[in-house]
């Protein structure tokens, strides 16, 4: 209805930017109507039982006495030294914080964070070792039987040279395996076992079991997360997500859900080259004939099982001399594992897959990745599937396509635009702001919370989040000054100073946003030290800013200056026997007790009224 609010600059914390699911554009209310303070209240209301339920989770986990694990021992430091690869900072630090739970009296409960491909599972191997040395079980996790396959083969390469006994259990399992296998873990003759949500099920019983590995937790099933959270109070549990979990949801939880982030990439990884556009058969058939003239191997995914074998039949018509599988969740039991185990081992040169490829494939050979019908994914599928190849140092080429001459709608063309303008190394966390931060949310809160997410959007979700967890805490509430400074003075952040008007609005909202004194000082020390001395209408937006602190502790609502004549609203009695003795020693003033007013006349500049008032309120609160 072309409604327009016009906010104030120190108000302008109020204003978030509304960041939700992609499904559609945010549900507008009309300025006047009650809608908006309904869908808060709600929130808000979802927000305390959730902070609840998370600070009973963390209670029962600090109340119960886990297994302390033994300190690193020679052969720990033996496998950790055959590491073929350098690790990053990141990544020794989530190994560290992992040992030191594990380590402890408490139960471990961590999250590790990290984009495709940055060594999430060298710190799950890691902690399965640890906990083996500790004639401890392990049970590991995974949402897809591929991963499983893929786990499995890595962990049993790194744990060859030692006595453990590493298994699979999954569909490319028979039943007469699985049973064998189950009876094996129940007599504690298997160390590690690795396996979809079939190790979730009923007849599986541990003989001693020390640690659970989840990768991909938001993946599962409501009814698998149930059975997850009762293991959980009883042995260390260490997850972990490539869905980029935001920074202020990460502050939003600290002191509630322990989090390790990798957030550098391997050393000698480059960024992927990707195109976007329309398939042409003669670029497609020169990135293949590239990539094997290199010597290695190429995805290539065609998402209809419909017709999969039609274009697995072109491509080895053009390219007779190249060995072409087949990848897709509907083969019979056996067939798909033999083509991953082709494929791994270097027998098949090009696979052509779906979507299943989408989790955990490492495969350093591998990387060229195309893609037919990219406009029908989503962002973060091609996110991932893009992390499936790079992983080496070989320069690596990703191919999203779609039919020539098709029109694209404006949802598509947005997310591919977006995959081809982020490609350096990391931009997991960069990239679709909508999408991956919505699922990173998923990933922490469950699915459930997603349409209080929609409701008020991301950022202010983290908002009241932060705050009903502080409030269950018993921890005194950041509260934000509502306090009006009325007062003719020239304090803004000048363009000359600040040119980017993107970052004038957001040093607006944070000076807004300040809780309080000692937040506000490091802000100016902050832009002092990136855009040097401050001009004089910055110094006085800072000097209104600490007027408006110093007055709200002291119940201060208002203070004015028109014509000489200052107005000071809404303090407690006793602070206005103390401001109208001393004001009343220097100007001619007037108290309304019934409406709690204090009016004076001051021949003073606007300058000198704020400094004399901010060392005058200033002394109140000494005192």
């Amino acid at each position: 209805k072309k409604d327009r609010l016009y906010m104030p600059t120190d108000q302008l914390y109020k204003i978030s930017r509304y960041i939700g699911p992609d499904s559609g554009r945010p549900k507008i209310t009309r300025l006047g109507s009650t809608e908006w303070a309904k869908a808060t209240k709600r929130v808000r209301e979802s927000v305390k039982k959730l902070a609840l339920d998370l600070l009973s989770l963390y209670h029962e986990r600090m109340q119960g006495c886990g297994y302390k694990f033994s300190p690193d021992m020679v052969w720990q430091q033996e496998l950790e030294s055959a590491f073929i690869h350098q690790e990053s900072n990141d990544q020794i630090s989530a190994i560290n914080d992992v040992k030191r739970d594990m380590e402890s009296n408490l139960t471990m409960d961590r999250l590790v964070c990290g984009d495709v491909g940055y060594g999430k599972t060298e710190v799950a191997l890691r902690a399965a070792f640890k906990a083996i040395m500790d004639s401890k079980q392990v049970m590991l996790l995974v949402p897809t039987t591929i991963l499983a396959e893929q786990h499995f083969l890595t962990f049993k390469e790194r744990f060859a040279p030692y006595p453990i006994i590493v298994e699979m259990l999954s569909r490319f399992r028979t039943r007469a395996q699985q049973r064998e296998i189950v009876d094996k873990i129940q007599s504690g003759q298997i160390d590690l076992v690795i396996g979809t949500h079939r190790l979730l099920q009923k007849d599986l019983q541990f003989k001693d079991l020390g640690l659970l590995i989840i990768d991909e937790e938001q993946r599962f099933g409501v009814k698998h997360k149930e059975t997850l959270r009762n293991i959980k109070k009883e042995v260390d549990v260490l997850t972990l997500t490539a869905t980029p979990i935001p920074r202020t949801l990460q502050m939003s939880l600290s002191g509630i859900r322990d989090l390790s982030i990798i957030d550098t990439p391997p050393e000698g990884r480059r960024p992927v080259v990707t195109y976007v556009g329309e398939y042409r058969t003669a670029l497609i058939n020169m990135a293949i004939r590239r990539e094997l003239n290199r010597g290695g191997q190429i995805f290539y995914l065609h998402n209809r099982v419909t017709d999969i074998h039609l274009v697995a039949k072109k491509i080895t018509k053009a390219f007779p001399a190249a060995m072409v599988g087949i990848g897709h969740g509907q083969m019979v039991q056996g067939a798909l594992e033999k083509t991953m185990q082709g494929f791994i081992n270097k027998k098949i040169d090009i696979i052509v897959c779906t979507t299943i490829i989408e989790s955990g494939i490492d495969i350093a050979n591998a990387n060229t990745l195309i893609i037919e019908g990219a406009e029908n994914l989503g962002l973060s599928q091609m996110y991932q599937l893009r992390g499936r190849i790079g992983r080496s140092g070989h320069q690596a080429f990703a191919y999203f396509t779609y039919p020539a001459g098709s029109i694209l709608t404006g949802a598509s063309l947005d997310r591919l635009r977006t995959i081809a303008k982020f490609t350096e190394l990391g931009s997991g966390f960069k990239i679709a702001l909508r999408d991956l931060e919505i699922r990173g949310a998923g990933s922490l809160l469950g699915s459930e919370q997603h349409g209080h997410l929609a409701a008020v959007g991301f950022e202010y979700y983290c908002r009241l989040l932060r705050d009903a967890i502080d409030e269950v805490q018993g921890k005194p509430l950041i509260k934000i000054s509502e306090t009006q400074i009325d007062i003719p003075l020239i304090a803004l952040i000048p363009d000359y100073y600040m040119p980017d008007s993107s970052l004038r609005l957001e040093i607006y909202r944070k000076i807004a946003g300040t809780g309080n004194q000692s937040d506000l000082a490091s802000l100016k020390s902050e832009i002092l030290d990136r855009f040097g001395e401050m001009p004089e209408p910055v110094v006085n937006l800072f000097r209104l800013a600490e007027l408006k602190h110093a007055s709200a502790l002291c119940g201060i609502k208002l203070i004015s200056l028109h014509d000489n004549i200052l107005i000071i609203k809404g303090m407690e009695k006793k602070e206005f026997k103390t401001l109208m003795k001393a004001l009343g020693q220097k100007f001619d003033c007037k108290l309304k007790s019934e409406r709690m007013t204090l009016s004076c006349q001051v021949p003073l500049s606007p300058l000198k009224v704020i400094l004399f008032l901010s060392g005058f309120i200033n002394d109140i609160i000494s005192t």
